[in-house]
């Protein structure tokens, strides 16, 4: 009779150990679906750049054909073949007219880009911008304009020791005319004789150099002569209007031959004492007084000369004064 196999059971015989042993299996393959969501991100990009190009490439009036399409409050009232998103226009059509109809248009903001806030455009380029820079730009002009002036009129007195008494005669100040030269009357310190357009010698001297510092400016020149209320007695009826204008005129002859072209100069003309400098001491010095105007760009420019040619030649002095005549030149001759 054969034997058994011992498995061993209980009796103290020997047990069979058995071990398991687990294989890992490899992981299982996607199936390629990465893929899949790659292809709907790249076509949503070029769907997003597709549009971007749409929206730069159309005309506004296209734009509000697409935005009535996508709309359902605007109704179209357009006719069959022209109610599109285009309006019944292509791209390339540009800014051709429409089709017959009309759609219920919504506004949209200008395609440009900008930072100047809501309507997308740069401030500076707006024209109260454009104009506010502009007259800062002139402001800065002007000063840089008074500044020069300042300092060539100080170095031209300074470089004549005989100039020295008649440097406080001198004043440069701005005006919305321009800037301003006014060669004034000191105590005992005159320009002109009494009551007459007669010149010092140390007056024209002034004028002269002053004229090599205006030659140099491309502003054109008003000239103006004032007076002090004092008049003398003239049977003539030669008052403070014509001594001031008289004035005013030698100042013109005296710049003319410091150097000054004739065609530079753009107004002359004398207000007798209606422009005082100090209207509480109306027969102040001060107030005698030749006033020098280097006009702003807006009012006259020397490279606009439109006078005659230079007159130096044929410009003649005044004709002394007659004592027995007061403040007066001599009466032309009766024809």
């Amino acid at each position: 009779m054969a034997e058994r196999p011992d498995f061993g059971g209980a009796g103290g015989e020997k047990g069979i150990t058995i071990i398991k042993r687990i294989k890992k299996g490899e992981h299982a393959s996607h199936g390629g679906a990465w893929k899949v969501a790659y292809a709907d991100f790249v076509t949503a990009m070029m769907a997003f750049f597709l549009l971007l190009w749409l929206l730069n490439a159309v005309t506004e009036q296209q734009l509000n054909g697409v935005a009535d399409y996508f709309t359902p409050i605007a109704a179209s009232t357009r006719e069959s073949g022209a109610g599109g998103m285009l309006g019944g226009q292509t791209i390339g059509e540009g800014a051709s007219q429409s089709r017959t109809g009309s759609t219920a248009a919504v506004v949209l903001p200008p395609p440009s880009i900008g930072s100047g806030g809501s309507d997308m455009t740069d401030p500076k380029d707006s024209p109260q911008a454009t104009e506010e820079a502009i007259k800062a730009a002139q402001e800065a002009k002007d000063e840089k304009d008074f500044q020069q002036v300042t300092q060539e009129i100080k170095e031209a007195i300074s470089g004549v020791p005989d100039l020295a008494p008649l440097a406080n005669s001198l004043m440069v100040d701005q005006t919305p005319e321009g800037v301003r030269i006014q060669v004034m009357d000191q105590d005992k310190i005159d320009m002109f004789a009494p009551g007459s357009a007669n010149l010092f010698p140390r007056s024209k001297e002034l004028l002269a150099q002053l004229a090599k510092v205006i030659r140099k400016m491309p502003n054109k020149v008003k000239i103006t002569g004032h007076t002090d209320p004092s008049t003398a007695v003239d049977p003539q009826g030669y008052t403070n209007w014509e001594l001031s204008s008289d004035r005013a005129l030698a100042t013109r002859r005296a710049l003319l031959e410091g150097g000054l072209d004739d065609r530079q100069v753009a107004d002359i003309s004398g207000v007798s004492d209606r422009q005082p400098v100090e209207p509480k001491q109306p027969r102040s010095p001060r107030n005698r007084r030749v006033s020098i105007v280097l006009l702003r760009a807006e009012n006259a420019k020397a490279d606009e000369f439109d006078r005659l040619p230079n007159f130096l030649g044929k410009s003649a002095a005044p004709q002394p004064l007659v004592p027995a005549m007061g403040e007066t030149l001599q009466p032309a001759a009766k024809q």
